[in-house]
């Protein structure tokens, strides 16, 4: 039986939603350490804000942290490159918590 799961078609088309919401994420500057620490329905409201059908496995969403990682890393080695502002960090406090300090 085939596994049309892994076939080349399923692997491309899993690359580019995750270049779709890797994108998406560097945007509003959301690291892929924050991306994995976020709860499974948290992640398919992203996805679904990004308007991308939320992936269904662990492994695209692996591969979207390693796309934001590299992104960040190159941004960090081109500042001067337009593609490296982000423009939408604002956003990131809607999906990203800060940890809350408590009372003194």
């Amino acid at each position: 039986m085939t596994d049309y799961a892994h076939n080349d078609t399923a692997a491309k088309s899993r690359a580019e939603k995750a270049r779709r919401l890797a994108s998406y994420l560097w945007q509003r500057g959301i690291s892929g350490t924050e991306l994995l620490a976020l709860p499974a329905p948290i992640r398919r409201k992203l996805a679904r804000a990004a308007e991308t059908n939320p992936p269904s496995t662990d492994e695209t969403w692996a591969t979207v942290a390693e796309l934001l990682d590299e992104k960040d890393g190159w941004a960090v080695r081109n500042p001067d490159h337009p593609s490296a502002t982000r423009q939408h960090t604002d956003e990131k406090l809607l999906w990203v918590k800060p940890p809350i300090a408590p009372w003194s």
